[in-house]
Protein backbone atom coordinates (compact mmCIF):
# COMPACT_ATOMS: atom_id res chain seq x y z
CA UNK A 1 0.00 0.00 0.00
CA UNK A 2 1.40 3.11 -1.00
CA UNK A 3 1.74 6.07 1.42
CA UNK A 4 -0.11 8.92 1.57
CA UNK A 5 1.95 12.41 0.40
CA UNK A 6 0.82 13.92 4.12
CA UNK A 7 2.78 10.87 5.96
CA UNK A 8 5.99 11.25 3.65
CA UNK A 9 6.69 14.63 4.34
CA UNK A 10 5.99 14.06 7.97
CA UNK A 11 8.51 11.21 7.92
CA UNK A 12 11.03 13.28 5.89
CA UNK A 13 10.98 16.29 8.17
CA UNK A 14 12.36 14.09 11.54
CA UNK A 15 15.89 13.42 10.15
CA UNK A 16 17.15 17.32 10.05
CA UNK A 17 15.48 17.05 13.88
CA UNK A 18 17.13 14.01 14.48
CA UNK A 19 20.88 16.02 12.97
CA UNK A 20 20.58 19.00 14.88
CA UNK A 21 20.21 17.39 17.98
CA UNK A 22 23.26 15.16 17.25
CA UNK A 23 25.26 18.43 16.44
CA UNK A 24 24.26 19.88 19.95
CA UNK A 25 24.71 17.10 21.55
CA UNK A 26 28.46 16.71 20.10
CA UNK A 27 29.25 20.55 21.02
CA UNK A 28 28.27 19.66 24.69
CA UNK A 29 30.56 16.72 24.65
CA UNK A 30 33.32 18.80 23.50
CA UNK A 31 32.57 21.81 25.79
CA UNK A 32 32.77 19.76 28.76
CA UNK A 33 35.91 17.95 27.49
CA UNK A 34 37.35 21.43 27.02
CA UNK A 35 36.62 22.18 30.54
CA UNK A 36 37.68 19.29 32.17
CA UNK A 37 41.31 20.24 30.43
CA UNK A 38 41.06 23.45 31.95
CA UNK A 39 39.82 22.97 35.42
CA UNK A 40 40.39 19.39 36.25
CA UNK A 41 42.59 17.74 38.46
CA UNK A 42 46.61 18.32 36.54
CA UNK A 43 49.12 14.87 36.84
CA UNK A 44 51.43 14.69 40.09
CA UNK A 45 54.05 16.36 38.54
CA UNK A 46 52.41 19.60 37.40
CA UNK A 47 54.13 21.96 39.86
CA UNK A 48 57.67 20.21 39.58
CA UNK A 49 57.16 21.00 35.84
CA UNK A 50 56.34 24.61 36.79
CA UNK A 51 59.42 25.01 39.28
CA UNK A 52 61.92 23.05 36.43
CA UNK A 53 60.40 26.25 33.79
CA UNK A 54 60.75 28.91 36.71
CA UNK A 55 64.39 27.99 37.51
CA UNK A 56 65.26 27.22 33.57
CA UNK A 57 63.85 31.35 33.36
CA UNK A 58 65.90 32.24 35.45
CA UNK A 59 68.82 30.46 34.38
CA UNK A 60 68.63 31.97 31.32
CA UNK A 61 68.06 35.62 32.51
CA UNK A 62 71.59 35.07 34.41
CA UNK A 63 72.78 33.94 31.49
CA UNK A 64 71.69 36.61 29.44
CA UNK A 65 73.13 39.25 32.18
CA UNK A 66 76.38 37.53 32.38
CA UNK A 67 76.79 37.95 28.87
CA UNK A 68 75.77 41.40 28.49
CA UNK A 69 78.51 42.10 31.12
CA UNK A 70 81.07 40.48 29.36
CA UNK A 71 79.98 42.36 26.16
CA UNK A 72 80.35 45.67 28.07
CA UNK A 73 83.89 44.39 29.62
CA UNK A 74 85.20 43.83 26.41
CA UNK A 75 83.91 46.87 24.45
CA UNK A 76 85.74 48.94 27.77
CA UNK A 77 88.96 46.31 27.25
CA UNK A 78 88.55 47.23 23.70
CA UNK A 79 88.71 50.63 24.57
CA UNK A 80 91.37 50.93 26.78
CA UNK A 81 93.87 48.74 24.38
CA UNK A 82 93.23 51.27 21.70
CA UNK A 83 93.77 53.99 23.92
CA UNK A 84 97.05 52.42 24.86
CA UNK A 85 97.88 51.85 21.41
CA UNK A 86 97.29 55.31 20.89
CA UNK A 87 99.80 56.48 23.66
CA UNK A 88 102.25 53.96 22.52
CA UNK A 89 102.44 55.04 18.94
CA UNK A 90 102.55 58.95 20.44
CA UNK A 91 105.51 57.84 22.54
CA UNK A 92 106.91 56.06 19.18
CA UNK A 93 106.77 59.35 17.20
CA UNK A 94 107.91 61.22 19.71
CA UNK A 95 111.50 58.88 20.13
CA UNK A 96 111.99 58.86 16.58
CA UNK A 97 111.55 63.22 16.26
CA UNK A 98 113.63 63.30 19.19
CA UNK A 99 116.50 61.04 17.73
CA UNK A 100 116.28 63.08 14.31
CA UNK A 101 116.78 66.02 16.72
CA UNK A 102 119.80 64.19 18.26
CA UNK A 103 121.48 63.10 15.25
CA UNK A 104 121.51 66.62 13.79
CA UNK A 105 123.41 67.92 16.66
CA UNK A 106 125.77 64.74 17.65
CA UNK A 107 125.72 62.86 13.95
CA UNK A 108 128.64 62.42 11.86
CA UNK A 109 127.30 64.79 8.98
CA UNK A 110 125.24 67.25 11.78
CA UNK A 111 126.39 70.86 10.87
CA UNK A 112 128.72 72.36 13.21
CA UNK A 113 127.06 75.29 15.00
CA UNK A 114 127.81 78.02 17.54
CA UNK A 115 125.72 78.45 21.25
CA UNK A 116 121.65 78.91 19.72
CA UNK A 117 118.46 79.02 21.00
CA UNK A 118 117.03 76.24 18.67
CA UNK A 119 113.48 76.90 19.92
CA UNK A 120 111.58 79.02 22.11
CA UNK A 121 107.78 78.00 23.29
CA UNK A 122 105.56 79.75 25.46
CA UNK A 123 102.38 78.53 27.06
CA UNK A 124 99.18 80.58 28.74
CA UNK A 125 98.89 79.54 32.35
CA UNK A 126 95.50 79.87 34.45
CA UNK A 127 96.10 83.36 35.20
CA UNK A 128 95.87 85.34 31.84
CA UNK A 129 99.36 87.68 32.74
CA UNK A 130 101.19 83.99 33.24
CA UNK A 131 103.05 82.70 30.76
CA UNK A 132 105.47 79.53 31.05
CA UNK A 133 108.55 79.11 28.64
CA UNK A 134 110.67 76.16 27.29
CA UNK A 135 113.84 77.24 25.46
CA UNK A 136 115.70 74.55 23.74
CA UNK A 137 119.58 75.48 23.85
CA UNK A 138 121.90 74.14 21.51
CA UNK A 139 126.03 74.04 19.96
CA UNK A 140 127.84 71.45 18.16
CA UNK A 141 130.75 73.61 17.68
CA UNK A 142 133.17 73.01 20.35
CA UNK A 143 132.41 68.31 20.62
CA UNK A 144 132.95 67.67 23.97
CA UNK A 145 133.29 71.41 25.67
CA UNK A 146 130.91 72.06 28.34
CA UNK A 147 128.70 75.36 27.88
CA UNK A 148 127.71 77.26 30.92
CA UNK A 149 126.10 80.45 31.18
CA UNK A 150 122.18 82.29 32.12
CA UNK A 151 119.87 82.86 29.60
CA UNK A 152 117.58 85.97 30.08
CA UNK A 153 114.14 86.70 27.90
CA UNK A 154 112.49 90.52 27.04
CA UNK A 155 109.62 91.21 25.69
CA UNK A 156 108.98 93.92 23.06
CA UNK A 157 105.33 95.28 23.26
CA UNK A 158 103.21 97.28 22.64
CA UNK A 159 101.41 99.58 24.65
CA UNK A 160 98.51 102.43 24.04
CA UNK A 161 100.16 102.44 20.99
CA UNK A 162 104.35 102.92 21.77
CA UNK A 163 106.16 100.59 21.76
CA UNK A 164 108.38 99.79 24.19
CA UNK A 165 110.77 96.76 26.28
CA UNK A 166 110.28 94.79 29.11
CA UNK A 167 113.26 93.93 30.82
CA UNK A 168 114.10 90.17 32.12
CA UNK A 169 113.41 92.20 35.87
CA UNK A 170 109.58 92.84 34.79
CA UNK A 171 108.99 89.98 33.58
CA UNK A 172 110.36 88.02 36.43
CA UNK A 173 108.80 90.43 39.08
CA UNK A 174 112.68 90.92 40.76
CA UNK A 175 114.53 94.38 39.43
CA UNK A 176 117.88 92.16 39.76
CA UNK A 177 116.38 88.59 39.19
CA UNK A 178 119.16 85.90 37.79
CA UNK A 179 119.07 84.37 34.61
CA UNK A 180 117.92 80.39 33.98
CA UNK A 181 121.41 78.95 34.72
CA UNK A 182 122.17 76.31 31.50
CA UNK A 183 125.26 73.70 31.61
CA UNK A 184 125.64 71.53 28.43
CA UNK A 185 127.23 69.44 25.67
CA UNK A 186 125.34 69.57 22.63
CA UNK A 187 121.74 70.29 23.80
CA UNK A 188 119.71 71.38 27.14
CA UNK A 189 116.15 72.80 27.81
CA UNK A 190 115.49 75.09 30.32
CA UNK A 191 112.12 77.24 31.51
CA UNK A 192 110.49 79.13 33.47
CA UNK A 193 107.69 81.56 33.73
CA UNK A 194 107.20 85.50 32.63
CA UNK A 195 104.61 87.82 34.20
CA UNK A 196 103.32 90.23 30.96
CA UNK A 197 101.90 93.81 32.54
CA UNK A 198 98.30 93.91 32.05
CA UNK A 199 96.97 95.50 28.87
CA UNK A 200 100.04 95.48 26.54
CA UNK A 201 100.53 93.24 23.73
CA UNK A 202 103.58 91.59 22.99
CA UNK A 203 105.34 91.73 19.44
CA UNK A 204 108.30 89.82 19.81
CA UNK A 205 110.63 88.02 22.50
CA UNK A 206 114.33 88.70 22.58
CA UNK A 207 116.54 85.26 23.67
CA UNK A 208 119.73 86.58 25.18
CA UNK A 209 123.05 83.88 26.24
CA UNK A 210 125.24 85.01 28.18
CA UNK A 211 127.81 82.70 28.46
CA UNK A 212 130.44 82.19 31.23
CA UNK A 213 133.18 82.87 28.47
CA UNK A 214 132.62 84.49 25.21
CA UNK A 215 130.66 86.55 23.43
CA UNK A 216 126.58 87.36 24.42
CA UNK A 217 124.30 85.23 21.98
CA UNK A 218 120.57 86.71 21.25
CA UNK A 219 118.01 85.66 19.24
CA UNK A 220 114.34 87.32 18.32
CA UNK A 221 111.21 85.24 18.11
CA UNK A 222 107.87 86.60 17.10
CA UNK A 223 105.13 86.64 19.60
CA UNK A 224 102.81 84.69 17.35
CA UNK A 225 105.98 81.85 16.70
CA UNK A 226 106.69 81.10 20.28
CA UNK A 227 103.20 81.40 21.28
CA UNK A 228 101.76 79.41 18.17
CA UNK A 229 99.48 81.67 17.80
CA UNK A 230 98.28 81.98 21.31
CA UNK A 231 97.25 85.71 21.55
CA UNK A 232 98.49 87.66 25.16
CA UNK A 233 95.22 88.04 27.67
CA UNK A 234 93.60 85.51 26.01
Amino acid sequence: MRASPSHRAATGSGHPRIGFALLVLAALGFGGWGLWRAYGPQPANAADLLRQQAARIDALQQDVATLKRSDQISRQANTELQGTLAERDEEIASLRADIAFYERFVGATAQRRGLSVHELALEPQRDPQVWHFVATLTQNLNRGAVNRGRLLLSVEASDGGRMHKLAWGELRQQRNAPGIEYSFKYFQQVEGDLLLPAGVKPVRVIARLVPASGAAVEQSFTWSQATGGTPAGR
